[in-house]
């Protein structure tokens, strides 16, 4: 007996073409360019947490054959871009992260990229704001967001009777005033994303997004960190309810330091075990021409 697979829904489609006829036309009115990069990369993204597809590209000689992956985001493709002049940007791409599946994630998913250039936070929340209006009305579903809350990281963390992990705290101290089953093992970053997950974020309400600012500068990843306040990065994450929507940065130019952070990522993903991924050099060369032209 064959059995069949299940035939798929076809009004999710219909439901899909309004929810992404609807982004594009958010992001053309807005003077965007929809861009569109490669999938296949020679360095996928470096986060220690993020793991790649591999494949190969088989040339005509062996010797020269190519270790490429699936992109995990096309941040460092559209970052390239900017550097040679493409100004604002946007992107609805395909992209892959060897995952476990779950309710909320599957292993190849679309990812909505934007970027401002020249840009800041403060534009770039407001740009969410409208977004999350605009294409609510546009789906014309269930949910409806009845306003956006705006709040930092020590505000939120205070608000649900924790301490302020920025305020200095060691990772002792830390781990003691936390409320929560911690391990000995546990890093800084560990006890903090622990509090994240099961205090800060279930705090979150669904019908009001929020959006998080402000975090630890040890979590910069390719953001800047804020002249104003060393132990912050200027970043922000936009929650409805605990579920992630997306993740913003005031981007980090500096060649330099950021092929640091580079070198840096993969030593930690040696430690936990996962492979080094190759460092992105041309995009590093290219972060210098957006420093020179800043």
């Amino acid at each position: 007996m064959v059995r069949c697979a299940r035939v798929p829904d076809v009004q999710r489609f219909r439901d899909r073409k309004r929810f992404f006829d609807g982004v594009r036309k958010f992001f053309d009115e807005k003077g965007f360019l929809e861009v569109d990069t490669p999938i296949m990369v020679p360095s996928p993204g470096m986060e220690p947490h993020l793991l790649a597809f591999e494949t190969t590209f088989t040339t005509s000689v062996p010797s020269r054959d190519l270790q490429l992956y699936l992109h995990t985001s096309p941040e460092y493709a559209m970052k390239r871009l900017l550097a040679h002049g493409a100004g604002d940007i946007y992107q609805i791409a395909r992209v892959f992260r060897d995952e476990p599946v779950s309710s909320t994630h599957n292993p190849e998913f679309s990812m909505l990229e934007f970027y401002r250039c020249p840009g800041n936070l403060k534009t770039l929340m407001e740009d969410v704001r409208e977004f999350l209006f605009y294409i609510a009305d546009v789906v014309n579903g269930p949910w409806r967001p009845r306003d956006v809350e705006i709040i930092s990281v020590s505000e939120a963390f205070k608000r649900v009777g924790l301490c302020d992990p920025l305020s200095g705290i060691s990772t002792e101290e830390f781990r003691k005033a936390l409320p929560i089953r911690t391990h000995e093992d546990d890093t800084w970053d560990d006890l903090f994303h622990r509090a994240m997950f099961e205090r800060i974020e279930p705090s979150f309400a669904v019908e009001c997004p929020t959006i998080l600012h402000g975090y630890p500068a040890s979590m910069a990843a390719l953001s800047r960190i804020d002249p104003e306040d060393q132990s912050r990065c200027p970043r922000f994450e936009v929650f409805a309810g605990s579920l992630e929507l997306g993740n913003a940065f005031d981007e980090l130019v500096d060649p330099v330091l950021q092929r640091e952070r580079f070198i840096e990522e993969n030593q930690l993903r040696r430690e936990l075990g996962r492979p080094s991924y190759p460092i992105d050099e041309d995009l590093v060369e290219d972060l210098g021409r957006i420093a020179d032209a800043s």
